[in-house]
């Protein structure tokens, strides 16, 4: 429970048998405890001679006070007199010092009983941690002549040629050299639905095989993987402390002495005003006041908890950069975001098919279809992909006509399929709406009559609305959209989320502008949600920068405070209620500390409180506390 304390000495998670050895010095000393507390209350004569109780107390004692007393006798050679181990030193001896034998073995053993609780507590929040660090293997199956060859990951080369095999995790970045494979990214991003990846596309660390399989070019190094980083980020996250945090650390090392200085007045100051003064009983007092005052429960469960809320949002593929943005996260009440790639996929579909009068909207998409199979234009690709419609027949005769679009014949009639331009080229009539439309737009022309337009444009992210929707309900007062697509679209993609205030046309300058805009407000605490990459000066404006950072976005990683690894803007929400637990799971244990501490430490002075609330109101209440710690989820 000390701010110095190693738990790597502690109970490891290695199996039922180290936990047995763990508990055994307590399960010793409980028992010697209860024995002999039995003995005292049923057969005293069995002490023919005083000295007998003291060896069996004595006895119960040492399996859980050695290791203490040793710990105290380091730590000041250190020169950290004052930890909590210093504390339950002074005050067990003091006990036994006393004749009060159970009360000295009680606070060593419910100590170090609590320190085994806090050491499970911690192991619990590292595993959540350690699995994003079981998901990277040690070795790669290296293409050698035709055949795989196991070989450590570290020694692997960029260039060769892995093979991964159904099951198996990915152990190095790379490009997929096999047709479409299927891919579960659940380690990394939190999500259980798999991901498919064309041939060429980026296949990351810490992914696996599901379907079949599959070779790939390493691309990275071992430790420059994507999942490296961001495994490094998780590690080093619980580093940069909260505010709350360091205060409790600072606030431990001030107040510590001062107690000890204060149990000193409580033995010492009766001396001069009380008589008779008798010394055990001072001593005993202040016995007690040390007990009830060492900050244990403190120093331990505030950690525990901003610990514990890393740990839980790096499981939702939350990456944050320290537990101080935990604090920010609580406090935002304005979101500003970007729109293209944050609350929009990025990628192109189509959003309406609007055919002319008479003409069938199957077909029209049908013969579309079929022109576009001839074109690689990302355009072209959106409407291949539109659910609406299979390509009628096969487009013949196509000549592409640049900066227009195309003309072909299908199913024996003229088509034409492009931009207005096109249409104006070839004198085909269509109506003035065309021209009035914002989004990017296929017009289409068969057998020489206008047949229809399809407007391409971003398509809005599932979750976006709900993300919106929740944003508000946890507090947020103000939502900004800034884009620099043309301000039409981001003002109709804005009404679709129920944003209120949208701005489109924007350099990145004018972006800064309107953050710092936003920023005039001194009660505004403002979270950017951005890509990460053009963003970046807008980011760093703001109190917390998070960025919608895709697998394996380096730029992200780097610029952003908080990491959202899913793309999904329903994660910002999911990152200010880890935010918000975390904080009322530290509030609700410093308030617990100090208020039961309060409470104890006037009935210990004035004489009404043993050393059995003692042990109640310091060790009891850690436990608590780490048990609380432990619920943010």
């Amino acid at each position: 429970m000390s701010t110095d304390h190693d738990h790597s000495t502690h109970q490891k998670n290695d199996g039922g048998s180290a936990v047995w050895r763990a508990y055994l010095p307590a399960i010793i000393s409980f028992v010697l405890l209860i024995g002999g507390i039995s003995i005292d209350q049923l057969a005293p004569q069995f002490w023919q001679q005083p000295w007998w109780r003291f060896v069996w107390y004595l006895a119960a004692y040492l399996p859980v006070g050695w290791p203490v007393l040793v710990s105290a006798v380091r730590a000041i050679g250190k020169g950290d007199v004052f930890s909590e181990f210093f504390l339950m030193s002074l005050a067990t001896i003091g006990a036994f010092y006393i004749g009060e034998y159970p009360e000295g073995v009680a606070v060593m053993l419910f100590y170090a009983v609590g320190e085994l609780f806090q050491n499970a507590a911690v192991d619990r929040a590292k595993r959540n941690i350690q699995a994003l660090l079981d998901v990277r293997p040690d070795t790669a199956n290296v293409m050698r002549d035709g055949v795989p060859v196991e070989t450590p990951a570290a020694e692997v080369k960029v260039g060769d040629i892995i093979r991964i095999r159904v099951g198996d995790r990915v152990p190095l970045d790379g490009k997929l050299l096999s047709e479409q494979a299927s891919f579960d990214t659940a380690a990394l991003t939190g999500e259980s639905v798999p991901r498919n990846i064309e041939k060429e596309g980026a296949v990351l660390a810490g992914m696996i095989a599901t379907d079949k399989v599959v070779d790939m070019e390493v691309t990275k190094p071992f430790g420059e993987s994507s999942l490296a980083r961001i495994l490094d980020l998780v590690q080093n996250a619980a580093k940069s402390k909260a505010p709350t945090e360091l205060f409790i650390r600072r606030f431990a090392r001030i107040y510590t002495p001062i107690v000890v200085a204060l149990a000193v007045g409580i033995v010492l100051v009766p001396l001069l005003v009380v008589d008779p003064y008798v010394f055990n009983d001072w001593l005993y007092r202040a016995l007690i006041f040390l007990v009830i005052s060492c900050p244990c429960a403190l120093v331990i469960s505030i950690p525990l908890g901003y610990f514990g809320g890393i740990g839980a949002a790096s499981r939702k593929g939350i990456l944050l950069k320290g537990g101080n943005y935990l604090d920010v996260l609580t406090k935002v009440n304005t979101v500003v975001m970007d729109k293209t790639g944050t609350m929009t996929a990025g990628v192109f579909a189509v959003q309406d098919v609007k055919p002319a009068a008479g003409t069938d909207a199957q077909r029209f998409v049908g013969v579309v279809k079929a022109m576009e199979t001839h074109s690689t234009h990302p355009i072209a690709k959106a409407v291949m992909n539109h659910k609406e419609g299979a390509a009628v027949g096969e487009a013949t005769n196509v000549e592409e006509i640049s900066g227009h679009g195309m003309r072909g014949t299908v199913q024996g009639q003229e088509v034409l399929v492009g931009n207005a331009k096109l249409l104006r080229k070839f004198n085909v009539a269509y109506p003035p709406e065309v021209d009035a439309v914002e989004e990017t737009i296929v017009v289409a022309a068969i057998g020489g009559a206008y047949a229809g337009y399809l407007t391409v444009a971003d398509s809005i992210k599932a979750d976006a609305q709900q993300a919106v929707t929740e944003l508000r309900a946890l507090g947020v007062r103000d939502i900004v959209m800034l884009s620099g697509d043309k301000s039409g679209i981001t003002q109709r993609v804005a009404i679709k989320l129920g944003i209120t205030k949208a701005f489109g046309d924007l350099l990145p300058e004018d972006k800064v502008t309107k953050m710092q805009e936003v920023k005039k407000d001194p009660t505004a605490v403002v979270a950017f949600v951005g890509d990460g990459i053009n963003d970046a000066p807008v980011l760093a404006l703001s109190d917390v920068g998070i960025a919608m950072g895709g697998l394996g976005s380096d730029a992200a990683i780097e610029t952003a405070d908080v990491v959202i690894q899913n793309d999904q803007p329903s994660r910002i929400v999911e990152a200010i209620r880890i935010g918000k637990a975390t904080k009322r799971v530290v509030t609700q244990n410093i308030v617990l500390a100090f208020g039961v501490k309060a409470i104890v430490l006037i009935l210990g002075a004035g004489g009404l409180a043993t050393l059995w609330e003692a042990v109640f109101a310091d060790v009891g209440v850690a436990l608590l506390a780490i048990l609380n710690a432990s619920r943010v989820r």
